[in-house]
């Protein structure tokens, strides 16, 4: 499917668009560099909520791409923007590392155990037992139940690691409360990026590497949405849902004419 209307900005996923096991995609420098050159706005948008902006940012730049922190939205982000919005100054039980801590700290969020206005479930690579059973006490108590994102694994070098999604199933399944989950493919997180760059949806792109995430929100976001195969997905993947990405490209560096 060709392009049909004018892109004067941009929203991206990172990993399987611009890095892959902690390897720079070719083309992906050159492509931030052009939208650099030609000022076109750009989010790097991530549902991981493990790492800060700014630990991401320098992820980034050892592998040779150059994204400055408020370049980058996570999904820990979101989640603290979406909480603020809705009880400023609230508190909240956090499963999760440092991106998600600093985020909802920076909400001017308090973290506590006594009768918490939220449970906040991100991704951790040290799922505590003694927690999650916490978090299933307090949330039949009244808390609120909210997570990060829905994805039930993340990549690694060695395979998939359980992620944010499948440890809310657990707690799903032991209160029968399930949570809001803030980030992708939820349009909330596309369009609080939009608004952090002052872009329309109609005018934006979406691209990314995952059907399920990536392009059915961008799509349900009213942007343009473009899946590269340098990720998760293959065309084949693709031709299996019911919803269509406007363009399959090979990878982010066939972008690179466009900004020319």
């Amino acid at each position: 499917m060709t392009r049909k209307r004018e892109i004067r900005s941009y929203l991206m996923d990172m990993d399987g668009v611009l890095v892959r096991e902690e390897h720079a995609i070719p083309g992906a420098d050159a492509f931030i560099a052009r939208l650099r050159e030609r000022e076109i706005p750009f989010l790097v948008l991530t549902n991981n909520s493990i790492y800060t902006a700014r630990d991401l940012s320098a992820r980034l730049r050892a592998n040779g791409i150059d994204i400055a922190e408020h370049d980058i939205w996570t999904s820990a982000l979101a989640t603290a923007r979406f909480l603020d919005d809705q009880r400023p100054g609230g508190t909240a039980y956090v499963i999760g590392e440092a991106g998600l801590l600093t985020a909802l700290h920076a909400a001017g969020y308090t973290m506590t155990e006594n009768a918490p206005d939220y449970v906040v479930l991100g991704e951790t690579r040290t799922y505590s037992f003694e927690r999650i059973t916490q978090a299933i006490r307090l949330i039949e108590g009244g808390a609120r139940f909210i997570a990060t994102n829905p994805d039930a694994t993340g990549p690694s070098v060695h395979g998939p690691l359980p992620a944010t999604g499948s440890v809310a199933a657990l707690i799903t399944r032991a209160t029968g409360v399930e949570p809001y989950f803030v980030g992708k493919p939820n349009p909330l997180m596309m369009r609080s990026a939009l608004n952090r760059i002052d872009a329309h949806s109609e005018t934006s792109a979406m691209i990314g590497d995952r059907m399920d995430t990536d392009i059915i929100s961008g799509m349900e976001a009213g942007m343009e949405t473009v899946l590269v195969l340098t990720g998760l997905t293959t065309r084949a993947d693709a031709e299996r849902e019911p919803y269509r990405a406007s363009r399959i490209v090979d990878s982010i560096a066939d972008l690179i004419p466009e900004l020319s």
